[in-house]
């Protein structure tokens, strides 16, 4: 049975009953407004008593009215009470609530039973924002009541703090501000008083940002905050705080480092600190609920955009050296939503942020941690950014949390933007992340991996530190083992990336030629055919003997039809250029290479590929090669153009071709003297042309140079097709002399 209990509150500040010779036929209760409690489940009935005192004759002599209000509390309420039930008890209960209101009644209990619970004590409060200690009057706010409120807030200190908190309590239930926000007379008193006293009390300011703060959780109401200037104040108060933090920490610090040598002066030392941490924890509760203000209108980026031109960012990061972990989440929070411009991430980096945040990498608190480390990652897309990270020490922490589920992804996902970075990538060798990626790799098994996970060893593997590491025990023999058989082509760019550094890493790979080799002629798909053969590309391996290969995985067919234009992608085709190149250090492979007609094929490529320098330059490299061996330096000479393709190519404008030319050319002329005449005399030209080009510069440079010299009116002066000529647009007649004079003419006569 769902329990009902009724009581009486007067609001008028008398005794409802208490009136001097009343009887019931002298008086008169008029029931009023009916409505819901703003916290309890209990409804609020309105009322007014008149009460007269009657004379001999039975006229009134004297009268007095109050006001007053019933709370019919039903505690018991459930989504299971009969709602239609209890409004008839409520009204047969309640005399106060006539019979004509029970579908009022009725509505208003099926409110109270949908209703979600408060939180705190107030009504739709965000979580973040819990009550504050201190700020609570011990009396109960009415909506009916908030002229009364507001006429304290024109009397002193006490008063307003009193008034102000009383009207927290109706603004912290949502169900108020529609009718508050309609109330300028309220808004605009705690406006004023906000503008005028918020340096007199930190408990006043606290109070009434608190209220335009509730106004501030919903959009609808954002406005109203705007309207009265609260977020311009609201970052004044923020600043003036922080200044006066930074002067307690400086006279608390000089108190501190006087000697305590008698037992007055310790006492003194411990007041301060007491003194100190009861203003900070005043202070810090001032600066929650006006930087949560601030969150909240940020966002219309209209006014964000207003806050970072006053230093917002510089703002809150100063609070980062505060150790409150709730004001921390907040200030993070924000400084996370900011950092998604540019501009902001410009501001974040030139006050140190990054160092500020390492403090908290890692720390106890789960939502400081997840919340630093998803500011650190939007940071760390700047790479100024990331080398700071670095620098602060943040490598080894980041690492360590690799090992926690919670933070693990977030970690990895900055770990592998500083290790874009060619500078820090090497550094990753001095801690354990890299055996912690290989056995999440090896934990994969057989399911897809994520793709931050192998394109962070990717990356890693291009330092030659970091590839040794991973080829440490069966390290490259699980990763190769892995990669073949689930044709993975990520991780066989991994492979390919370990085996492009050389020393003893290379030589590894020796055992894994053949399954390398066996997926070129398995027409596996064409992208992982590229990992493949640009790994065999990377083998310069002395050891290695590249004609078994060839002949026993009958390469060379595979290899000259790749090099066709068309034949595949650009890509692939590239990656067999490259191996044609590494193969044809061998004398024995170039001769096999060279009968079987694929230089003509290479020179047919290069015709084809001249506008693309990686093409052309790893071309001429093959000619390079080749033009070591005997054999192959009679073909390349003799029997194809290449030599005359090499000649137009020895004065491109890239730097790498022209040096691989020239030392291609160099050989060619040593054992040619055809070639070497035809190469000689194309030097020449081009030198000649060269030192021609420079004296007809110098020539023109010292000419303008002799007539700015020699004209100091150069403002009387303008240019034009035929020459110079003088302001006025006519000819000067010592301009023709000249002119014929230099031709071998005679001037004419005057």
């Amino acid at each position: 049975m769902t329990s009902l209990f009724i009581t009486v509150k007067p609001t008028g500040g008398g005794v409802v009953n208490g009136f001097i010779n009343t009887n019931p036929n002298t008086r008169k209760v008029r029931a009023g407004s009916l409505d819901v409690h703003p916290t309890e489940k209990a409804l609020v009935v309105q009322y007014e008593v008149e009460a007269s005192i009657l004379g001999e004759g039975g006229d009134p002599m004297l009268g007095e009215r109050k006001e007053g209000q019933k709370i019919i509390r039903v505690k018991s309420l459930s989504p299971s009470t009969d709602v239609g039930a209890l409004a008839r008890k409520v009204v047969e209960e309640c005399r106060l609530i006539p019979l004509s209101r029970l579908p009022q009644v009725e509505h208003l209990l099926h409110y109270l039973q949908s209703r979600r619970p408060a939180e705190g004590k107030g009504q739709g409060v965000p979580r973040e924002l819990t009550p504050f200690e201190g700020l609570e009057v011990g009396e109960e706010a009415s909506i009916s009541q908030v002229e009364r409120y507001v006429e304290l807030l024109y009397e002193g200190l006490p008063e307003k703090i009193r008034g102000s908190a009383l009207l927290l309590q109706l603004a912290r239930n949502p169900d108020n501000l529609e009718e508050l926000l309609h109330n300028e007379t309220a808004l605009g008193a705690l406006a004023r008083v906000l503008r005028e006293d918020w340096k007199q009390s930190v408990e006043l300011s606290t109070i009434i940002i608190y209220i335009f703060f509730c106004f501030s959780s919903f959009s609808q109401f954002q406005a109203v905050v705007s309207h009265y200037k609260v977020g311009a104040l609201c970052m004044a108060v923020v600043e003036h705080e922080l200044r006066r933090h930074d002067l307690w920490k400086e006279e608390l610090s000089k108190k501190n480092k006087a000697v305590p040598e008698q037992g007055s002066l310790r006492r003194d030392q411990e007041k301060a600190v007491r003194k100190y941490r009861s203003l900070l924890a005043k202070q810090e509760q001032l600066l929650r609920v006006s930087l949560y203000l601030l969150l909240n209108l940020a966002e219309d980026t209209r006014t964000e955009l207003k806050m970072r031109n006053k230093n917002m960012v510089g703002l809150l990061v100063r609070v980062l050296d505060r150790e409150d972990p709730e004001l921390l989440v907040l200030v993070l929070s924000f400084l996370k939503k900011l950092s998604i411009f540019l501009e902001n991430k410009n501001d974040m980096a030139e006050v140190d942020t990054v160092q500020r945040l390492a403090r908290f990498v890692p720390c106890d608190h789960k939502d400081l941690l997840n919340l630093t480390l998803r500011l650190l990652l939007n940071l760390s897309f700047d790479s100024g950014l990331r080398t700071k990270m670095v620098e602060a020490g943040l490598l080894p922490k980041l690492t360590a949390l690799l090992g926690d589920a919670t933070h693990r992804q977030v970690a990895m996902w900055i770990l592998y933007h500083i290790s874009v970075d060619d500078r820090s990538r090497s550094l990753f060798a001095y801690t354990d992340c890299i055996p912690q990626l290989l056995q999440m790799l090896y934990d994969h098994g057989e399911e897809k991996m994520d793709i931050e996970l192998i394109s962070f060893c990717i990356n890693l593997a291009a330092s030659k530190k970091n590839a040794q590491i991973m080829c440490e025990g069966n390290g490259l023999k699980m990763v190769m083992k892995r990669a073949l058989k689930m044709k993975d082509c990520l991780l066989m760019k991994m492979i390919r990336n370990i085996s492009q550094h050389d020393g003893p890493t290379k030589a590894l790979f020796i055992d894994y030629v053949g399954d390398l080799a066996a997926q070129m002629a398995a027409e596996e798909e064409e992208e992982f055919v590229v990992e493949c053969v640009g790994t065999l590309g990377n083998l310069t391996v002395p050891e290695l003997d590249w004609e078994l290969v060839l002949r026993e995985y009958n390469l060379v067919p595979y290899l000259k039809d790749h090099l066709k234009p068309g034949s595949a992608e650009d890509d692939l085709i590239l990656e067999v250029v490259i191996l044609v190149g590494t193969v044809s250090m061998d004398d024995a492979c170039a001769a096999m290479l060279a009968k079987s007609g694929i230089i003509p094929a290479l020179i047919e490529l290069l015709n084809a590929q001249q506008e693309d320098d990686e093409f052309v330059c790893q071309i001429i490299y093959v000619f390079y090669q080749m033009v070591f061996h005997q054999a192959t330096r009679d073909v390349i000479i003799k029997d194809t153009q290449a030599p005359a393709y090499l000649i137009d190519l020895m004065h491109d404008k890239n730097t790498e071709i022209r040096k691989v030319c020239d030392n291609t050319l160099d050989i060619i002329a040593e054992y040619d003297e055809e070639w070497g005449r035809k190469i000689q005399s194309e030097k020449f030209r081009f030198h000649n042309n060269q030192w021609l080009d420079m004296v007809e510069s110098r020539q023109a440079e010292e000419g303008e140079a002799y007539l700015y010299d020699n004209d100091n009116d150069r403002t009387d002066l303008f240019y034009s097709a035929d020459g110079i000529t003088p302001g006025d647009g006519s000819i000067s007649p010592d301009f023709y002399n000249d002119l014929q004079s230099q031709n071998g003419e005679d001037p004419p006569a005057g």
